[in-house]
């Protein structure tokens, strides 16, 4: 996937806002919290669940993010290097695990549904 076209899907979800950051990284947030950032070489960084932080590292496909591995996040090499349909995959599952655990004003604040129950 091309960083445009990550850019492009990232800030499709609703809600999102990409800032600069931590010394140039691409940074996309909801309700001001971040859900993935892109470095300046081209490496991802994405909230997963717990069961897809455990299959992803255990197989190799991604490797623990530093500094967020604790709160469930991988990270990528090389985002040319992944699927653009897996890439929007988990964007929008990242996304949706970041803005459930905003407040139910928050969330209604940036138009998006209540959570799943």
């Amino acid at each position: 996937m091309s960083p445009e076209a990550f850019e492009a899907a990232a800030l499709a979800l609703p809600a999102t806002e990409k800032v600069i950051q931590w010394g140039g990284a691409d940074v996309y947030k909801v309700g001001g919290r971040v859900f993935a950032l892109r470095t300046l070489e081209g490496a991802l960084s994405i909230k997963v669940s717990d069961i897809a932080y455990a299959v992803l590292v255990e197989t190799g496909r991604a490797r623990p993010a530093p500094y967020l591995a604790r709160a469930k996040w991988v990270a990528f090499e090389a985002l040319e290097d992944l699927g653009a349909e897996e890439v929007r995959g988990w964007l929008a599952a990242a996304h949706a695990l970041v803005a459930a655990k905003l407040t139910r004003k928050a969330r209604a604040e940036l138009g998006l549904s209540p959570p799943a129950v």
